[in-house]
């Protein structure tokens, strides 16, 4: 069974990375980050293939990229350029294997004059997984950008917490949210591909997990 999911975020920095080459680990998925921004301190395809040991068959190609770190509307204006989402599909004949790609940014981060992240997971029709941080601030920001994702009717296949586990927050974003907590992500000494699938299969519900 093939796993297809596009990792959001409640914000930049917030592990979406790392979730992705978790994902791209546990389910034998393909990487693909069509937005990069930020290249001067390397891609994000780059760091998952060496965190999830995926070989350059596994990761795809970026369709923008771009040096500086900041928003991708900025990034490209910078450049001189202009993200078109149209240019942006999944690409062909990989319908059977699983999938993993991420997105820049938050949900609601521009990607040009009038179009956001979340145009993009609306246009490749992809179920969300939510990128949480789990400290203080986290409530706030997850259910707003849960409300945004549910505003355009994207699927939420549920949120992974990011950081020191606080259950209190768990239980606040579940049930304000109305939405599983799929899987928490702990502080790693070190992280690497056993280390990512060791953090699988002791705190995620694979059963939870959208096919």
């Amino acid at each position: 069974m093939s796993h297809r999911f596009f990792v959001t975020g409640t914000d930049t920095g917030i592990g979406k990375t790392v979730l992705s080459a978790l994902l791209c680990a546990a389910f034998d998925a393909i990487y693909w980050k069509p937005i990069q921004t930020g290249t001067l301190e390397g891609a994000d395809r780059e760091t998952v293939m060496r965190l999830a040991g995926l070989g350059p068959d596994r990761a795809l190609p970026e369709v923008y990229s771009f040096a500086p770190p900041v928003s991708p509307h900025l990034a490209a204006s910078q450049a001189g350029a202009r993200i078109d989402l149209e240019r942006i599909c999944l690409p062909a004949g990989l319908e059977r294997e699983s999938l993993v790609v991420e997105g820049a940014g938050g949900v609601l981060v521009p990607v040009n004059e009038s179009q956001l992240m979340l145009d993009l997971i609306v246009q490749l029709k992809l179920p969300a997984i939510l990128a949480a941080r789990s400290s203080l601030g986290t409530i706030n920001h997850t259910l707003l950008s849960l409300a945004a994702l549910r505003s355009v009717n994207v699927p939420v296949c549920g949120v992974v917490m990011i950081g020191e586990p606080n259950k209190d927050n768990r239980w606040a974003i579940r049930h304000y949210g109305r939405v599983k907590v799929i899987g928490e992500i702990p502080p790693l000494a070190q992280i690497g591909r056993g280390a990512l699938l060791r953090v699988f299969e002791n705190h995620f519900d694979r059963a939870a997990f959208c096919p």
